[in-house]
């Protein structure tokens, strides 16, 4: 049972989480949202360890659609960057907010950037595309971008609390489903034009400002083992976020980048490469 551990530990994390949460807040909807998600996410584990081809698209498609198609479109709620700050501005901790906190700024303490890789809907359309392997190196002075798209988000909402819109629940549900359809295009348009399915992710995407930072500590990584490493750069190569896997330090070149997709411990010949 020892290699199955990671998605015990999971579950039971989601588990807590979903009791918590339907406790303080006396909402059963909590308790069944992180427990679907949680057993998603530890099933998804759980098949990527039996070495299940198609282990990352099952929690990817799941939890993504789930979020997009009933929180987003059926239950109109702002799952993006936009729906943060609108609920954080009018003072309520729920839906975006208890998201964003639980995924996207404690949560990467434990597992990193794993929102992207396990869970983002649209980062699993653009991981079908066929650019699954950087064709090119990664131009680090676009990365400014997502800084502004960041920013922009801000003033995006703040412009509507300062104009007092009284439609504002409206606009920000036709917010949520233009910003999705840009960033599908533009996510899209990117990645044939770069040659990399993740190009969005690494320049445009604003809510990598906030899951950066916590990622650089995260308790789950990916590392290598120096004895059994042969350096023929097969991890590297693979890696669609052009992390040096080899380096074992935190520091490590676009360490915080990594999304935990196992691409490099699938394709290292000796084993060296593990979670």
């Amino acid at each position: 049972m020892g290699k199955f551990k990671i998605p015990i530990y999971m579950l039971v994390i989601f588990i807590s989480i979903s009791i918590g949460l339907w406790i303080w807040f006396d909402n059963v909807f909590y308790f069944f949202n992180f427990m679907y998600i949680g057993f998603l996410v530890s099933f998804g584990i759980f098949l990527l360890i039996k070495k299940y081809k198609y282990s990352r698209q099952v929690v990817q498609f799941g939890v993504g659609l789930y979020m997009l198609v009933y929180l987003g479109l059926i239950c109109r709620e702002n799952m993006q960057i936009e729906g943060f700050w609108y609920y954080l501005f009018m003072g309520v901790f729920q839906a975006a907010v208890i998201h964003y906190a639980v995924a996207k700024i404690i949560g990467p303490l434990l597992f990193g950037r794993g929102w992207c890789g396990y869970a983002c809907w649209t980062a699993a359309v653009l991981d079908l595309l066929p650019y699954k392997i950087p064709q090119n190196p990664r131009i680090k002075k676009l990365s400014f971008i997502r800084y502004i798209m960041f920013s922009g988000s801000i003033l995006f909402v703040g412009v509507l609390f300062l104009l007092n819109n009284p439609d504002i629940e409206v606009v920000m549900f036709w917010s949520f489903i233009a910003g999705n359809i840009i960033y599908y295009a533009v996510g899209i348009i990117m990645a044939f034009i770069l040659k990399d399915n993740r190009a969005f992710c690494k320049y445009i995407c604003p809510i990598t400002v906030f899951l950066k930072p916590a990622s650089y500590f995260s308790l789950l990584r990916v590392k290598t083992d120096s004895k059994k490493c042969i350096s023929c750069g097969k991890c590297k190569r693979v890696c669609p976020m052009n992390v040096d896997i080899l380096d074992n330090k935190r520091g490590r070149e676009n360490g915080t980048e990594c999304i935990l997709c196992m691409e490099c411990v699938k394709s290292c010949p000796k084993g060296a490469v593990y979670f």
